[in-house]
């Protein structure tokens, strides 16, 4: 995994924003505040346990033109894509568990850094994403969510 100072920074971002968790402008998001926390925080977990489980012998290089598209722009789309079932926030959100998911986001990413090159995830668009893209797929996708959580905090 690349360097990770720009998701640690987006870490510690999502985490000074968990005060604000309840905050909702539906005129930006359908969600509040805590559903985006905790959302880009799920996704780094999941990915970071999808990388550690995978077998690098595995992984192919199918990486969509999409993806490639999307991560060199630094972009996604707002309200194009919806968000698969085990990275979707529960009913109720708690400011604890924000807390926790992001004590082990911090870990996951150490723990990521230090993964074989092909170990890998799937992502439902994208094809397999291996440690040397997942970095950058992690800062476009939590920045993104930042960016939304912003639009709903003005």
């Amino acid at each position: 995994m690349k360097n990770t100072h720009k998701l640690s920074k987006y870490l510690d971002t999502l985490e000074t924003l968990i005060p604000k968790f309840k905050a909702q402008n539906l005129k930006v998001s359908k969600s509040n505040v805590g559903w985006h926390i905790d959302h880009s925080l799920k996704v780094i977990n999941n990915v970071a346990k999808a990388l550690e489980s995978s077998d690098p012998k595995l992984y192919k290089a199918n990486f969509s033109f999409l993806g490639w598209v999307l991560l060199s722009l630094g972009y996604f789309p707002r309200g194009k894509a919806k968000a698969p079932k085990h990275v979707k926030p529960p009913e109720i959100i708690t400011e604890e568990d924000l807390i926790l998911q992001v004590e082990t986001a911090k870990q996951n990413i150490e723990i990521t850094s230090t993964l074989p090159k092909n170990a890998h995830f799937k992502h439902p668009m994208f094809g397999h994403i291996n440690t040397n893209r997942v970095t950058r797929f992690l800062e476009v996708h939590t920045n993104h969510h930042l960016k939304i959580i912003r639009d709903i905090l003005k």
